[in-house]
């Protein structure tokens, strides 16, 4: 066991204070009593302890990332992944997609990739969360942040909107920015898209937080009822899980991206080349990959890191039902662990549904656990690890905590959790102040 493993199992330490926690959520008077708000009404968002993460394992999702990128922008890959998406991903204006999110379970030999996610939510939140959590005591802050990364995070975010318009739009101006979803004000993360229009809105853009159905297409264009008269929609931050804009209220939005009249960002190419479930089943194959030319240090790092994923079909069905309990089923354009299954628990019933319908089944990688102090009282939770990135390069890495069968935030102690990648071993100041 790594030090990291034994103070996540160990340890029930707590780092996060309410103060501190409100300097970091509510940066405008925009968002003045956001903290409270989110008090009563996400009472397990934010868990009080940090998860502690071994330098190795940062570097080994490191890797893992930049392997899957390199293999994702492969034309065979493009072309297989392409081949079964709705067409309207063949399109290809520039952008990547903002906040692309890699899920690990950690495992005794290293992180494993559970799924890709092209619309990963909980970043800004997540990175408030850890700027709060870095500021709990003087001892803390260098160890938790010693490149002073997290106090720049803002700047590398608005960066990167600013890289995806410039990748479509070139040197124009960037006046004003969406964020969109279906009635954003019912949704979970409804607090986020406020923090966003607060970070947009601090640069100088117009920024708004919209329903996809308010939007209207006319004169070649994408416009909204807030922004200025004679001002279309530049960027929009996609927030939809209509991964292919197919849903009635959002044709505005699939004819301007249609159109490349609007920066859509991140969108359903994106969707069709990193997040349907059914990549995994390559990305788990080492001889599939083998002919499409990935290296042998490339397939070598994906062997270790995805564990091993099928379709499920009628021919296999009966294989699989035998196997159930050493597998996880999950829809192919399935988020969010929704109508996703552990094996083990399956009744017939659902076994049924999901060969009704488009399902891989993942070999089980059993999530690792994080000690924390409930009312005085010590208890195990589940948890799993988040690498927010862009453009195969690692932003954050954000954690959440659990009890139950799949990730959610009902959980006493648990939800967000920012991660403290500790220094190896001979640059841990002494005494270190988690050791015993």
């Amino acid at each position: 066991m790594n030090l990291a493993d034994a103070i996540n199992l160990g340890c029930a330490c707590q780092t996060l204070r309410p103060s501190r926690l409100r300097e970091q959520l509510e940066t405008s008077p925009a968002l003045g009593g956001l903290t409270a708000r989110l008090a009563e009404s996400h009472p397990h968002l934010f868990s009080a302890s940090a998860v502690f993460l071994d330098p190795g394992v940062r570097q080994q999702i490191v890797q893992a990332v930049e392997a899957m990128e390199r293999v994702i922008a492969l034309p065979a890959w493009r072309e297989q992944a392409l081949a079964r998406a709705n067409p309207i991903a063949a399109l290809d204006w520039g952008p990547a997609g903002v906040f692309m999110g890699y899920d690990f379970h950690l495992s005794a030999d290293g992180p494993k990739l559970i799924e890709i996610n092209s619309n990963a939510g909980g970043a800004l939140l997540n990175a408030a969360l850890a700027r709060a959590h870095r500021a709990c005591c003087a001892g803390f802050e260098p160890l938790f942040d010693p490149a002073d990364t997290l106090l720049r995070l803002d700047e590398v975010f608005v960066a990167m909107f600013r890289a995806e318009w410039q990748s479509q739009r070139g040197d124009a101006p960037l006046r004003n920015v969406l964020i969109v979803d279906d009635a954003p004000g019912q949704q979970y993360l409804a607090p986020e898209f406020q923090m966003a229009r607060a970070l947009f809105a601090a640069q100088g853009l117009i920024a708004v937080v919209a329903d996809a159905h308010e939007l209207q297409w006319r004169d070649g264009a994408l416009w909204h009822p807030a922004l200025p008269d004679g001002m279309p929609v530049d960027l929009v931050y996609n927030r939809l899980t209509d991964f292919y804009l197919q849903d009635n209220g959002h044709e505005a939005l699939q004819q301007a991206y249609r159109a490349g009249a609007a920066v859509v960002t991140p969108h359903p190419r994106t969707h069709a080349l990193y997040a349907d479930k059914r990549n995994l089943i390559a990305l788990s194959d080492p001889a599939l990959l083998e002919t499409w030319g990935v290296s042998e240090a490339d397939r070598a790092v994906l062997r270790q890191v995805v564990p091993a994923t099928q379709r499920v079909t009628a021919a296999n069905a009966d294989a699989l039902w035998a196997q159930r309990r050493t597998l996880f089923f999950k829809p192919a354009a399935g988020f969010g662990a929704r109508a996703a299954y552990r094996g083990d628990k399956l009744t017939r019933r659902v076994w049924g549904e999901i060969l009704a319908g488009d399902y891989v089944a993942q070999t089980t990688v059993p999530p690792s656990e994080r000690l924390v102090s409930v009312d005085g009282q010590t208890t195990l939770l589940k948890l799993d690890l988040r690498a927010y990135t862009y453009r195969g390069q690692v932003q954050l890495l954000a954690a959440r905590t659990w009890s139950g069968q799949t990730t959610n935030f009902r959980t006493e102690g648990g939800g967000f959790s920012p991660v403290v990648v500790l220094p190896p071993a001979a640059s841990l100041p002494n005494p270190f102040p988690f050791q015993a």
